[in-house]
């Protein structure tokens, strides 16, 4: 059984442009408009309820004490319940939180939107000078060899609600700490490594929980591997009557499941009304036969599953099945929804992305667009029925999955005030649509791109799809005009790599030659995302210049779990897209932090984000050469937070956290971190009236959550 650990620990026929962009941008639904607004929870609060956490046990101060608990001291007798405000923060302008009142992030991406805004502006640039490290945490997780797992990077972004912290960890599990102290309160173990080591090339990670509340009790959703616990916020204990005894599998009665250790989970749910919505990951190189990208939702009385969505159709009738030829729907699968939903309340509008079908870069077993894999779907929360899809790349051979939560924004474009949603994108573009609708804000045009392989079956498709505005906020494609110009001695050796490869624009297909792939198939942008400030309309985006290498190779039956004619899995082993040495074919900035204005459809600034690593920095081909201060770090973990006093904060991908001016995008400040950044960061406001900065980092057993308050 899963343990709770109570001990305090410090995506027929081939088409015209004209005629795909009918098909593959779907007829939206009639829908209503309202204003938009995003909601930032602020409570106001008397006394401390009594009894609200207690250390070891989960007991009310007015049970008599198990023996095992240490009551909480709690100043007074009768306990004032908390009154509740809402801060309303309007696309027109910012509302500031009330000073000294307790302000949370009761949801991932700060609210269901997604928009990672905080009304506070506690902590600015006039007194970023003393902002410090208040206190850290590190959970419990290491190396099982008796399940052969290891923990992968710490990703989360925890809630605050009601003081207290929920804190997700790599292996599934969940604690609970004091927002004021980091102090544990609780903490529970789902086991999921018990499963073994999930197939994922990157690793376990969880990078988020949700709530719902029942009555007045608070309730936790932890996706955990295979299985969906409700556990009881006060305690950690799963609730007896949600599932079985307080968990529900995520994975019975699915079509398709050939084994439930390629079950994953990487985001958190996404909670409506009296529903819990999931997607789920899948590991890459398990290709067929692998489960289709399934959306669930379950009753968050009952653990039982209430409706699904399939990314990939399940019948020759099913919307989009004439995008698979050959009926390749039947054999295909992933598509899956692995990055975080994001929820119009008001409307019951879920925003979904999509990813990458199998494999993710060979299409010969499935010739067409293939629907509604790597699109951004809108779905009916309550019902899972669709109401409108756009695909942001047809046929995938890229890994260019959807990989950021859809950020709900209110913009106003020539004098017209739209809600609207943006998605980020690993090929560094930003579609942004009517929310209700589907329609694009600006137009998106299909643009032919290069069809010609050498792998054998395959078909890429003829276009994509191409917006106007705003402009991609990353590099795109590669000549040898790019090759890194350090010095000269640099230059002729990347052009000389280059030209071992086939390069071009965007879009140009996989070989078996190995084609550079600019951005990488790790972004542009990842599940970082965006954040999005409604004063100004910026949407801050971290992106990665990056060049991988896609190479095929055919299938020689040397790993099982592939069963695709070419793959990757076959290339060249310990092949990269580097010089000697790991130097890069291109010319830094490596990582960039960049703010598009979503009024206007334009890019308002970028600023080179990291330093890079003291391997590039120190590399013989370099020495005496002077480089930029901030060469920027390449990884694809974490995102930025943006806040009302004007400050954007975001790990830069090294051992710092970094503030950034929104509006001129100038870095103010940064401060080291244990390890390198691995989340996104988090704000709140404590019932004592102090603002905190919160960011997981590390990976393994090397971990640390680091809480930043200003010195006292």
């Amino acid at each position: 059984m899963p343990r709770r650990d109570r001990r305090p620990h410090t995506q027929s026929g081939e088409r015209s442009a004209e005629q795909s962009t009918a098909a593959l941008h779907g007829t939206p639904a009639p829908g209503w408009r309202s204003n938009s607004i995003s909601l930032i929870s602020v409570r106001v609060f008397g006394r401390r309820p009594a009894g609200r956490l207690l250390r070891k046990q989960g007991c009310e101060r007015s049970q008599k004490p198990c023996g095992r608990c240490t009551i909480s001291k709690d100043t007074g007798g009768a306990v004032k319940r908390p009154v509740f405000a809402v801060a309303l923060i309007l696309a027109t302008s910012t509302t500031l939180a009330p000073q000294g009142r307790q302000v949370e992030w009761p949801y991932y991406g700060g609210d269901p939107g997604g928009s990672r805004f905080s009304p506070l502006a506690d902590i600015n640039a006039e007194n970023i000078g003393r902002l410090e490290i208040a206190w850290q945490w590190k959970h419990w997780e290491t190396r099982l060899e008796q399940y052969g797992t290891n923990p992968g990077f710490f990703e989360n972004t925890p809630l605050m609600i009601d003081g207290v912290l929920y804190v997700t960890t790599p292996y599934n599990s969940i604690a609970a700490l004091d927002a004021e102290t980091g102090k544990e309160l609780w903490r529970f173990d789902g086991e999921a490594y018990k499963l073994g080591q999930v197939l994922s090339g990157s690793g376990w990670k969880l990078r988020g929980t949700a709530f719902w509340r029942e009555g007045g009790k608070l309730r936790l959703l932890l996706n955990s591997r295979d299985r969906l616990f409700l556990l009881d916020a006060q305690t950690g204990k799963p609730v007896p009557s949600f599932g079985d005894n307080g968990v529900a599998s995520l994975t019975s009665g699915l079509p398709r499941i050939s084994d439930v250790k390629h079950a994953t989970q990487s985001s958190p749910p996404m909670v409506y009304k009296d529903l819990v919505i999931v997607g789920s990951q899948v590991p890459d190189r398990v290709q067929l036969p692998d489960p289709m990208g399934y959306v669930q939702a379950f009753s968050a009385r009952t653990g039982k599953r209430v409706w699904t969505f399939s990314v990939i159709p399940q019948s020759a009738k099913d919307p989009g099945a004439e995008t698979w030829e050959n009926g390749s729907w039947r054999t295909n699968g992933h598509g899956n929804v692995w990055a975080p939903m994001t929820l119009d309340e008001a409307r019951g509008l879920l925003y979904v992305p999509t990813s990458t079908p199998s494999s993710d870069y060979y299409g010969g077993g499935r010739p067409g667009a293939n629907l509604f894999a790597e699109s951004l779907v809108c779905l009916e929360a309550a019902t899972g029925k669709m109401k409108w899809y756009f695909q942001t790349v047809h046929h995938g051979l890229w890994d260019w999955d959807n990989p950021a939560p859809p950020n709900l924004v209110t913009i106003t474009v020539d004098g017209r005030r739209i809600d609207a949603v943006a998605q980020v994108t690993k090929q560094g573009f930003t579609y942004v649509f009517d929310r209700v609708t589907g329609k694009p804000v600006w137009p998106i045009e299909e643009r032919r791109v290069a069809t010609d392989s050498d792998v054998p079956g395959e078909r890429p498709y003829p276009t994509q799809p191409f917006p106007t505005r705003p402009p991609a906020f990353v590099a795109q494609g590669i000549t040898l005009d790019d090759a890194n110009n350090l010095t000269p001695e640099i230059h002729a050796m990347a052009q000389a790599e280059m030209q071992k490869f086939r390069i071009g624009p965007m879009f140009t297909p996989p070989s078996l030659r190995g084609t550079l792939q600019r951005p990488s198939q790790g972004g542009g942008a990842n599940w970082g995302g965006a954040a999005f400030d409604p004063e100004t309309g910026y949407l801050f985006v971290r992106a990665a210049n990056v060049v991988g290498l896609n190479r095929l190779a055919k299938n020689d039956g040397s790993d099982p779990l592939v069963a695709v004619e070419y793959s990757n899995v076959f290339a060249r082993a310990g092949e990269s897209a580097n010089l000697p040495g790991g130097l890069p074919l291109v010319a830094p900035p490596y990582a960039v932090l960049t703010a598009i204005d979503l009024n206007r459809g334009e890019i308002a600034w970028k600023s080179p984000l990291g330093e890079g690593s003291s391997a590039l920095r120190n590399h013989p081909l370099l020495k005496g050469v002077t480089l930029p201060d901030r060469l920027g770090s390449p990884n694809s973990r974490g995102g930025a937070m943006v806040t009302a006093s004007g400050l954007v904060f975001i790990g830069g991908g090294d051992a710092y956290l970094y503030a950034f001016d929104k509006r001129t995008g100038k870095e103010i400040w940064r401060d080291k971190v244990p390890y390198e950044n691995a989340a996104v960061p988090m704000t709140y406001r404590t019932r004592s009236g102090r603002q905190f900065i919160v960011m997981a980092t590390g990976a393994g057993a090397q971990n640390a959550l680091v809480a930043f308050a200003l010195r006292q």
